[in-house]
């Protein structure tokens, strides 16, 4: 006697019973239905849902594409390299100062050399020392016997309120500045203005049979001041002494 075969079980034998040769069908599928939730044994069966698929666990979010990240086939990039810093070396400064600076030294070296930029442009004094012997407001003196060395620089006449000046400007064989000036002006109105109001003599030095008084001056600069009844004589300027007593001494 066999055992007793459960109710929902399918029978070995699978060969219809027309004839026909026997049809595999999945399992648990009951043979003769129609659809794949066909009932079997009259209860429905049960049809396992395919699986939505979803993203692993451990996957990272899904993210569009950044300036970090550059896409290309679907692949991402590594980042691009940072760019250089932006603040430039010493090193780097330097040589961009030198090279404004080697346009300019050469500029500087045409205008001295080929343009005479350092020379200062000589004069003829003799306009105005003619038009100070015309007004005959003082006895006029012009230096005789100087070196070519001795260069004329400037020359002015001029009435003042309450006299007359005659300005001399010389550069001298070192290069350095000297004013010869004669006025009409009483002196103790003239040397406070053209020195200054804290000068006071020095002491007395005879220069061709004249008696001459060296004073202070602005700065580095000094004096030598001749004292005569209608006028007054000043030699000042940052020459050196020995230079101020030649130009006083060549006074004619």
């Amino acid at each position: 006697m066999e055992p007793a075969q459960p109710a929902d079980r399918v029978p070995a034998d699978r060969t219809p019973t027309d004839g026909q040769p026997p049809v595999d069908h999945p399992a648990g599928a009951v043979p003769g239905a129609t659809g794949p939730t066909a009932p079997a044994g009259g209860e429905p069966a049960l049809v396992a849902a395919e699986p939505t698929a979803q993203p692993p666990v451990d996957s990272p979010a899904p993210r569009g594409p950044s300036d970090a990240d550059d896409v290309t086939g679907g692949r991402p990039t590594p980042p691009r390299a940072t760019a250089a810093k932006s603040e430039r070396s010493p090193k780097d400064m330097a040589i961009s100062l030198l090279v404004l600076l080697i346009p300019i030294a050469l500029l500087l070296a045409f205008y001295r050399g080929f343009l005479g930029g350092d020379q200062a442009t000589e004069i003829d004094p003799a306009p105005a020392i003619e038009q100070a012997q015309a007004a005959n407001a003082f006895p006029v003196s012009q230096p005789q016997g100087l070196g070519s060395d001795w260069r004329t620089v400037s020359a002015r006449y001029q009435t003042v309120e309450g006299g007359a000046n005659l300005r001399l400007g010389y550069l001298t064989p070192e290069g350095r500045g000297v004013q010869l000036l004669q006025s009409s002006l009483p002196a103790e109105r003239l040397l406070p203005a053209e020195l200054t109001a804290e000068s006071q003599p020095q002491g007395q030095t005879e220069l061709a049979g004249r008696t001459w008084q060296r004073y202070t001056a602005r700065g580095n600069q000094q004096a030598l001041v001749l004292l005569e009844p209608t006028r007054t004589v000043l030699i000042v300027g940052d020459a050196r002494d020995n230079e101020l007593r030649e130009l006083a001494g060549a006074l004619r």
